[in-house]
């Protein structure tokens, strides 16, 4: 059997706490797309792990597999897997053959790249990801399975780090030879960096065709999850682009990323995992959005008033919404339903599961934006067939196909009676009927609107701090 487990909105919704919540079943979980620009906090028996690109799974004991739509650095796989060890773990992980590498110089020309994008810069991480998978649908990569053949690694260095150098000096300017950027764009020393890390993973044995090892697995009977990273709104097909990550963390990602039919995901359970409100890092629209975060929101975005200003600051605070390194508030809202039943298309969730709920607590009451208003001074009214009309505009159910429409829309509000604050894990030891009614009142409103049931509810950070309504591999 297979789960899938996707990102809903714009990433840092949860999704390694409920993959190891669901865990315990698992024998092996598949990150499927993605490279260490997306972190996973997974708390187990009171420690924290922090994971860019081991997949969660590894807290578990579980086989963790980095698939071929993943990008994978070296230096960070290693570096995770030693830090995992002195915490007393026993990581098991294999890399696809096909997934590509990320070498020096696509984490300088991402900071390069970023700097010269201006108004359409993406808040790249820097950490190569983009410039990667440009060069896969480039055909120029370097893929795992060249640094297990020496001569083959060398061949494709000659190939595209002369492509890199011209780039670097002719289009942006640089010295590539210039010692800030560390021999990023040096062929021999690239070949010997990378040839190492070659002979690790196979001495290791950790790199295997993925798809063929994922086959022979569930032909044995075994439980397999795929674990996306980033979140639907992220997609680069699906989501608010240019805003967006470099690859498909949706549910079709799982099936290309991991090397199985679309059947088998199909088949298996696809949890859709929720924030119960919503948050951004870096530019872009957000119709939800409470307060003004400087440098992210854009300059006619957001809600500046003092109410709006306090209400961000608490749900802030009450979920840690401040960038792990810089300390930065991140942008935070309402609940965007549109965004939700958008995320619900193109997945076709089979569960819920909805974290951070009691974040929400002790306010008075609560909204959601259930619908946008769309100015349609430039646009028909016959762009969308879902649409009804209002004195105000267009109202419409779902995000709009551009980021230009999208910033165009104004959130309709929804207002929930508010709930207490209780013992959060009583209640997750008691389950769903412990509740407070008027948190259940707000979670079968998703529900329904969406039309698909909750699973789980996440009421604190640590795996006991969870409300299990349906085991996903019954």
């Amino acid at each position: 059997m297979t789960v899938t487990i996707v990102g809903s909105q714009l990433g840092d919704e949860g999704k390694g706490g409920i993959v190891d919540v669901y865990g315990e079943a698992a024998d092996v979980v598949v990150r499927y797309q993605g490279g260490d620009n997306a972190g996973h906090t997974v708390v187990h028996e009171g420690e924290k792990y922090k994971l860019s690109l081991v997949p969660s799974g590894a807290v578990r004991g579980k086989v963790g597999v980095l698939g071929n739509g993943c990008v994978v650095n070296p230096e960070t796989l290693f570096s995770e897997l030693d830090t995992l060890r002195e915490q007393g773990l026993t990581p098991d992980v294999r890399v696809a053959e096909r997934a590509h590498a990320i070498l020096p110089y696509h984490r300088v020309l991402d900071g390069i790249e970023e700097a010269e994008k201006e108004d359409l810069a993406a808040g790249t991480t820097g950490r190569g990801i983009g410039p990667t998978y440009e060069d896969k649908a480039g055909r120029r990569g370097v893929r795992i399975g060249d640094l297990l053949d020496p001569e083959v690694l060398r061949e494709r260095l000659e190939y595209v780090v002369p492509q890199k150098r011209a780039l670097v000096e002719n289009v942006f300017g640089h010295d590539p030879d210039d010692e800030q950027f560390e021999g990023a764009f040096d062929i021999d020393a690239l070949y010997e960096q990378y040839r190492e890390y070659g002979e690790r993973l196979a001495d290791n044995g950790m790199a295997v065709n993925a798809s063929a090892f994922l086959a022979a697995q569930r032909e044995a009977g075994k439980n397999v999850m795929f674990e996306g990273a980033q979140g639907t709104s992220l997609d680069i097909d699906h989501g608010s682009y240019p805003y967006v990550t470099s690859s498909n963390p949706t549910a079709g990602g799982a099936a290309v990323g991991g090397g199985v039919g679309p059947t088998v995901v199909g088949q298996g359970e696809i949890v859709g995992i929720v924030k119960g409100y919503l948050s951004r890092v870096g530019t872009g629209p957000m119709p939800t959005e409470l307060g003004f975060v400087e440098g992210q929101t854009p300059e006619d975005g957001g809600d500046t008033s003092d109410e709006a200003e306090e209400l961000a600051k608490f749900i802030r605070d009450e979920g840690g919404e401040y960038g792990t390194v810089t300390g930065r508030p991140r942008r935070v809202g309402w609940l965007d339903m549109p965004m939700l039943r958008h995320a619900a298309n193109v997945n076709g969730f089979t569960g819920l599961a909805v974290n951070h709920l009691d974040v929400l607590a002790g306010l008075d009451e609560v909204q959601v934006g259930h619908s946008y208003t769309l100015d349609t001074t430039e646009q028909s009214s016959a762009s969308n067939q879902n649409a009804t009309r209002s004195d105000d505009g267009e109202e419409i159910l779902t995000m709009p196909a551009t980021t230009e429409k999208w910033a165009r829309c104004e959130a309709n509000l929804r207002t929930f009676d508010g709930w207490a604050d209780p013992d959060w894990t009583e209640v997750a030891a008691e389950g769903y009927d412990a509740l407070p009614e008027n948190a259940k009142a707000y979670l079968e409103y998703i529900a329904d609107e969406l039309e698909t049931p909750i699973y789980v509810v996440g009421v604190g950070p640590g795996r006991e701090d969870t409300v299990i309504v349906e085991s996903v591999w019954d």
